[in-house]
């Protein structure tokens, strides 16, 4: 009986592991770590079929790892709790620094396109309260509405080009998106710097920053024009909250 059960519980905890074995599946973790969503939402983000989004989102509620809430006609997904941001972190820490060929991936392009050392989480926090820099969001703008960094700015990528006006000059801008590997930083980095701009980029995203406790701001402002000294009063207020 004993043996029973404790084959018995790592087959759940199989379940689990297996839920999450795979790219897709980890994608729509990581998007739904920015915010609930629908799966329409979820498909054209990740670039999926409503069909096969609808597949992977079934395996992950019955695995238990996202929870669905009805609004009107539609049926958004949201993460069961932050330990399945926890778990996405975990997996990603391992394979970080146990898997040699996700190494030489982040070595050969990533690190290549963008040699900088990226911002910690502290320096910007610490940053942000100087009024030293201007921070940029360049998700989309639901995923800024539904949480982002105090005082940033939210500029998603395929407006970036268009808004550069925007930034005050001789401060610099440090982009942050959805995570470590989320292109959108990097690509908005090498945007910025192309139109001489001193950029960097956050080490992390948006969700680690929240799971450190860092303090966050909701809703859909910070979309107007920033100004050179009104920037820097609305992030001192918005990070001593």
């Amino acid at each position: 009986m004993p043996r029973q059960i404790k084959s018995q519980i790592f087959e759940q905890l199989a379940r689990i592991a297996k839920a999450a074995a795979s790219p897709g599946r980890l994608e729509l973790l990581e998007l739904l770590a920015q915010g609930d969503r629908t799966v329409e939402a979820i498909a054209r983000r990740a670039g999926l079929s409503v069909a096969n989004a609808s597949r992977h989102l079934r395996v992950l509620w019955e695995a238990g790892l996202v929870e669905t809430a009805r609004e009107g006609q539609f049926v958004r997904y949201r993460l069961a709790g932050p330990e399945v941001f926890e778990l996405l972190r975990a997996v990603r820490t391992v394979a970080a620094r146990r898997n040699a060929q996700l190494e030489r991936l982040v070595q050969q392009y990533l690190k290549a396109w963008d040699s900088l050392e990226p911002i910690t989480s502290e320096e910007l926090l610490r940053r942000a309260r100087d009024g030293t820099v201007t921070v940029v969001d360049v998700r989309p703008p639901e995923e800024y509405a539904a949480s982002h960094l105090p005082g940033a700015v939210s500029i998603p990528l395929d407006e970036l080009k268009r808004q550069l006006a925007r930034l005050p000059d001789g401060r610099e801008v440090v982009a942050y998106c959805r995570g470590p590997y989320c292109l959108l930083a990097f690509q908005a980095v090498e945007i910025l710097r192309n139109h001489g701009l001193k950029a960097r980029r956050l080490e992390s995203g948006l969700p680690d920053w929240r799971a450190q406790g860092l303090p966050t701001e909701c809703g859909p402002s910070g979309r107007g024009s920033v100004d050179h000294e009104g920037s820097h009063r609305s992030q001192r207020r918005a990070v001593r909250k």
